[in-house]
């Protein structure tokens, strides 16, 4: 029985390069939410790994594959054999504002949404998934934080997670957005800071790495994170490169995450 009231799915007699796109009503978005999917070609293909991929502010479902061709990137990884077959998930972020932050607030539970809802959906359209399927999340930017963020807050749930060019607190999005206020919820405890929480799970925490261009706007708060990441001796990868905080960047450098999360058993 599906999980949705409602599910719609692309006919696959009009899709283009192993996208799909599904699209679910959900109580936690209080209306409809929109997954972009790329599926393996192999039909025989099960109990893939599922990659959520957050977009940043601005965007939605279809800007990882359209503005860095994450697909494409896949497949040819997957072609060379540098990477097993894996299913990537590319939701919105619910589509609140410039950005959710993949947060709570508003009455609608954008966080929910992407760690429960999106996974499902997929299981759910996807034969190749299922629920054995080994589950991992990254992101850019404020999809960068949602990773993060997400993965440390429910580390059983994920076996492997990544950020390029991450926010690592709320307080950093003022940089991006218009909404200059976003109301939380009052019936939970959110923690907004990406360090605290690993910290908090520091235990349980799975393997993680993260990312940042050397000119970004965000270098010294990723940074900052490693710096305490190191000093509290919670096991990490960092990274720094050439690069400002652009497209160009992340569909380079996506290719370190995919081939972060194959090696994971």
């Amino acid at each position: 029985m599906s999980k949705f009231r409602t599910t719609e799915i692309s006919n696959p007699e009009f899709e283009n390069n192993h996208l799909r796109f599904i699209t679910v009503k959900t109580p936690n978005l209080k209306g409809r939410g929109d997954i972009c999917v790329f599926v393996p070609p192999d039909e025989n293909l099960k109990d893939l790994p599922i990659v959520t991929l957050l977009h940043g502010v601005y965007g939605s479902a279809w800007i990882w594959a359209h503005k860095a061709g994450v697909h494409f990137t896949v497949l040819r990884m997957m072609t060379e054999g540098l990477i097993q077959p894996m299913v990537i998930a590319m939701p919105s972020d619910g589509l609140w504002g410039d950005g959710s932050a993949y947060l709570p607030h508003n009455n609608l539970d954008f966080e929910k949404w992407i760690v429960e809802d999106v996974i499902n959906a997929v299981i759910e359209n996807i034969n190749a998934t299922s629920s054995s399927s080994n589950l991992f999340i990254s992101g850019l930017s404020m999809g960068g934080y949602g990773a993060l963020r997400l993965a440390a807050k429910y580390p059983k749930k994920y076996k492997g997670f990544s950020g390029h060019s991450s926010i690592t607190n709320t307080n950093q999005m003022h940089l991006f957005v218009e909404e200059k206020e976003i109301n939380y919820s009052q019936t939970e405890a959110l923690n907004e800071d990406v360090f605290k929480l690993m910290q908090q799970n520091k235990k349980e925490l799975p393997p993680f790495r993260f990312d940042c261009g050397k000119d970004d706007l965000l270098i010294e708060y990723n940074r900052a994170l490693h710096t305490k990441l190191n000093n509290s001796d919670i096991n990490h990868t960092y990274q720094e490169f050439e690069g400002k905080h652009e497209w160009s960047y992340w569909q380079k450098h996506i290719e370190k995450t995919l081939i972060f999360f194959n090696e994971i058993k």
